[in-house]
């Protein structure tokens, strides 16, 4: 019985912070197009969340479409079909990997980035001051930093996915022997217009996703230290499972 009341608690603890959540994300959408009006301060948290994240992001690109490559080569080798490499790696990387490892590495570099600035604000009472002076920091923080984050998230998985690309025609095509002409032509003629609208509607999907776990947790953390180091953890750690959760979905649903 009390194994019971622990998973009923647990339970209950769950859905009333997936319902604090919604709330939030509805307050953000009401207040949005008003955030707008400032468009400068939302092209400032695309810069901090899109090109500040560059490096990582194609350095990671390039890693996986070069393993991607091996793996792929090695697999279609099997098969004779060495040539459909293009087709394997742009289709596993625009419809998968693009989409899921950038949201992954927006959500551990980004989105701490968001959880502790907004924490640390909380915690120094910069936020409670501009309620004082009749500024709401939903409106001036929070939006800014949600809009930014969605944003920046498919431009990311763009950028993820063409140099993931590069990697596995620079592996297989240099160093396997690949016929250039077939991995590309191949690949324009295997990649279907909708399987590019898969990897737009994921990254938009997570986008939301990460950037609203990261500013609710920034913006309701408990205002020490401590607190503001337990919203980054758990930014990272639900960012990460509802990640997978959303790609399991609308991977399904466009099934």
């Amino acid at each position: 019985m009390k194994t019971l009341q622990e998973l009923w608690n647990s339970l209950h603890a769950a859905l009333v912070e997936i319902g604090a959540m919604v709330r939030f994300l509805v307050r953000l959408l009401i207040v949005a197009p008003r955030a707008l009006v400032r468009f400068s301060l939302v092209a400032e948290q695309i810069y901090n969340a899109g090109a500040l994240s560059l490096v990582i992001i194609m350095l990671s690109g390039l890693f996986v479409g070069m393993v991607l490559g091996l793996q792929g080569f090695q697999l279609l080798q099997r098969f004779g079909s060495e040539e459909a490499l293009g087709t394997a790696a742009a289709i596993g990387l625009v419809k998968e990997l693009g989409p899921v490892i950038t949201a992954l590495l927006f959500a551990g570099r980004a989105g701490t980035a968001l959880a502790s600035e907004l924490g640390l604000m909380r915690a120094t009472d910069q936020l409670s001051a501009m309620e004082m002076m009749a500024v709401d920091p939903i409106r001036r923080v929070v939006v800014p930093r949600f809009l930014g984050g969605i944003i920046a998230m498919p431009l990311l998985a763009a950028i993820f996915s063409m140099i993931g690309i590069y990697g596995a025609q620079l592996v297989g095509v240099q160093f396997m022997g690949v016929d250039s002409g077939s991995f590309w032509s191949q690949m324009r003629s295997g990649v279907a217009l909708v399987d590019i609208r898969e990897g737009i509607v994921k990254s938009l999907a997570f986008g939301v996703a990460c950037s609203l776990i990261a500013v609710y947790e920034g913006y309701y953390a408990v205002p020490t230290a401590e607190g503001v180091g337990r919203a980054t953890t758990r930014t990272v750690v639900t960012s990460a499972v509802v990640t997978l959760f959303l790609d399991y979905l609308i991977t399904a649903m466009f099934l």
